[in-house]
This record gives structure tokens, sequence and C-alpha cells, in this order.
């Protein structure tokens, strides 16, 4: 195993790669710790690109579910903020050509937390055939959040995600006020941060 140079990263970088190996190891603490320190930071990057705080929160989830799912495969050649800003930003670009999100213009990088220069990896927007199997495992890691929820929450989660309808066009379907299910959305996500954060069988 290459020794790690120490020289090259901040104190925090450092503090996150202790945090990773016992988050890795089993450490439910260490998810929680990771999710307090970058979620504010993720979700208001993300929120400059979409400029919808719904959409924004939307992403922010996925992104931290993405992240703490892949976990084990992360390398130490950058720090750990670089990593899930990357997977922050190209899921949010899938999204933004996906559903055609108002936003921003794109830059081709950005700078982190730790004022490092972060690429935005754009794909070519042919057919791409990782496609089907990464929507595949997306469904997959969401079915898993879905059966965990309260079977109130576990509709509007399936129309928001699978059928990826609109909030008015939920609101529609069910019959619902429009506040309703912002409301129920915000709780089920909370609910959704609750087991990217506690429970490591969830990922």
């Amino acid at each position: 195993m290459e020794e790690l140079d120490e020289s090259r990263f901040s104190s925090k970088a450092l503090e996150d790669f202790q945090l990773i190996d016992r988050a890795v190891a089993g450490d439910e603490a260490a998810y929680a710790k990771l999710l307090q320190r970058y979620k504010r930071p993720v979700y208001h990057m993300i929120l400059k690109m979409v400029r919808n705080i719904d959409d924004a929160e939307d992403l922010t989830i996925e992104s931290f579910a993405k992240a703490f799912r892949s976990l084990h495969r992360f390398k130490k050649d950058y720090t750990f903020s670089t990593w899930l800003f990357r997977i922050a930003t190209n899921n949010t670009i899938d999204q933004i050509r996906k559903k055609k999100l108002n936003t921003l213009s794109i830059d081709n990088s950005f700078t982190d937390e730790d004022g490092n220069s972060v690429s935005i990896d754009v794909e070519d927007e042919n057919n791409n055939p990782q496609e089907e199997t990464i929507k595949a495992q997306k469904a997959e890691l969401l079915l898993v959040f879905v059966d965990k929820l309260p079977a109130k929450y576990q509709q509007l989660v399936r129309l928001r995600y699978y059928d990826e309808l609109s909030y008015e066009e939920i609101a529609e379907r069910i019959q619902a006020p429009l506040g309703t299910v912002k409301a129920q959305l915000h709780r089920a996500r909370e609910l959704m941060y609750e087991m990217v954060r506690n429970k490591r069988d969830h990922l």
C-alpha cells in the first residue's frame, strides 16, 4: 500500500481521509460527520447551477447517496471535497440535460472549499452505452430508500424520482395542495438523509 504524502493536503482534507477510513470500516458516526461537513456547500453549489430550491434539495440527496455508496472506491489522490463536488456536479449536469432545468451558464471548472480547481466532465450527448446501467443503479438505490419510508411518503417519492413529475403535476395527480406535496417531499428527503447518514446498510 502506497504511503500517503500528507504534505500535499490540508489538515481538513487529512481529517476527511480518517473519516472515510472509519466510515468504510462501518463507523456510522463518520458518515454523519462527512454529511454534516459538506451538505450545505454541496447544496449551495447545486443551487447556483439549477436556481431552484426543490431541485437542489433533490440533487443534494442523490449526490450524497451516490458518493457514500462508492466511498470504498475513493482514492486519496485528491481531496474528498474535490471528489464529492465532481460527483454532485456531474449528477446535476445529467439532470439538467435530462429535464431541461432552468440553469445558469456552466463554466468548465469551479473552485471547491479547499481552493482546488475542479473540472466538470461534460459527456457527449450521444447515446451512452453506460446510460442504462447507471439508470438501473440509481433506480435500485432509490428503491432501497423508498421501501424504508413511511407509506404516506412512498407514492410521492415514486412520482417525483421514478416518474419524474414536477411538484405541480404530483399535486394534480394525487389531488392535494401544492404546499402539502412540497412539505411532505421535504420531509421524505430528510428521512432519506437520515438513512444515508445513520445506516451504512442502506447504501
